[in-house]
């Protein structure tokens, strides 16, 4: 048996998460409020990883061939430097707008139209 990895990311000392970006991944990562440093391996994972890192700001996109120093850069941005800081901040933004969007907003009624519509049947 294994834990969800949700359970992982909503513990308090976690600063960050290594991600390939799959649609799971960056939906739970981003759920929890937590920025990520992003490696996409193939197809739509590429598009979340730019979109994270370029569109939302809540992550560190890796594309070279990975080093040492260059995974060190990216750990010491995300968890020390300000840029880092802004992006935990953002993320905590993003994790209350999904919050909201699940307790009421449209998510919520979107998903209870559906169950509404099946319940006809």
């Amino acid at each position: 048996m294994h834990t969800p990895r949700w359970k992982f990311l909503a513990h308090d000392a976690v600063g960050g998460f290594w991600s390939h970006c799959g649609w799971n991944s960056t939906l739970e990562s981003l759920s929890e409020g937590v920025p990520m440093i992003c490696r996409p391996c193939s197809g739509d994972q590429k598009v979340q990883a730019r979109y994270m890192s370029q569109v939302w700001k809540v992550g560190l996109q890796l594309e070279n061939e990975l080093e040492r120093g260059e995974i060190e850069r990216a750990v010491i941005k995300l968890m020390v430097d300000d840029d880092g800081k802004g992006m935990r901040v953002r993320a905590r933004e993003l994790k209350e707008k999904i919050e909201v969007s699940m307790k009421g907003g449209s998510t919520y009624h979107s998903l209870n139209e559906l169950v509404e519509l099946m319940r006809s049947f």
